[in-house]
């Protein structure tokens, strides 16, 4: 079966933080890496996040450009991604914005959490269990067979830890921004882990991009990059 090709999005400051500790979420974007996000999820069949973060940041998560959807269904494709949730408790708060904005929802989680999930979004989305465990694996292999190409994945810390953990992520994109966060509880672009490798293993570089005052690598975690 086809997997999708898996890109992991995001932006950090200078010292490796995804956000600050305030309620609101901490903008570390600017207007253009902002418009760069959004050229990519135009680009993806689907948008993955987790429920952790879908409940910290209430995101709408669309592609807001109105040219970018009107090309997405000239080319004969839904006018906005699939939004993929996951979840392992299925505790998911049906009024948020996730819910009701955009084109199909699905959530994936285990055999525990699916009732509570059910309970509360099956009316506003297809959920989907994968077993004893959340297993990425099995989550894009599901993916892969409803069509899905290409997903990007836009977080929380903890899904972008298990991603590359499971040495899963074709690509990753990293704005990095010209600030410094820190706040030691403060969240970071991934978590400790075991990862393929270790820490000797390094990436291979694929480009840099300057938007203005940040800077956006990509990286292809599948190749080696050079010593």
């Amino acid at each position: 079966m086809t997997r999708p090709h898996v890109l992991l999005s995001v932006a950090v400051s200078v010292d490796g933080y995804i956000d600050d500790v305030s309620p609101q979420r901490f903008p570390l974007s600017n207007a253009e890496d902002f418009d760069r996000v959004d050229q990519l999820r135009a680009e993806s069949d689907a948008i993955l996040i987790g429920a952790a973060t879908i409940r910290a940041d209430n995101p709408r998560l669309l592609v807001n450009c109105q040219d970018r959807r009107a090309s997405r269904i000239a080319r004969g494709l839904p006018e906005y991604p699939a939004k993929v949730a996951v979840t392992g408790s299925g505790e998911l708060d049906p009024g948020l914005k996730f819910w009701h904005c955009g084109g199909q929802k699905l959530v994936y989680t285990n055999d525990s959490g699916a009732p509570a999930a059910t309970a509360r979004v099956g009316e506003l989305a297809t959920v989907v269990s994968l077993g004893a465990e959340v297993e990425l694996g099995a989550l894009l292999d599901d993916l892969g067979a409803r069509g899905v190409g290409r997903l990007m994945v836009e977080g929380g810390g903890s899904i972008h830890t298990a991603f590359l953990a499971e040495g899963l992520a074709d690509e990753v994109r990293i704005a990095i921004a010209p600030m410094l966060i820190g706040q030691a509880s403060a969240p970071r672009f991934v978590n400790p882990a075991e990862f393929p490798g270790g820490p000797a293993r390094r990436f291979h570089l694929e480009e840099v991009t300057r938007l203005g005052d940040v800077a956006v690598l990509r990286y292809l975690p599948k190749r080696d990059g050079a010593a």
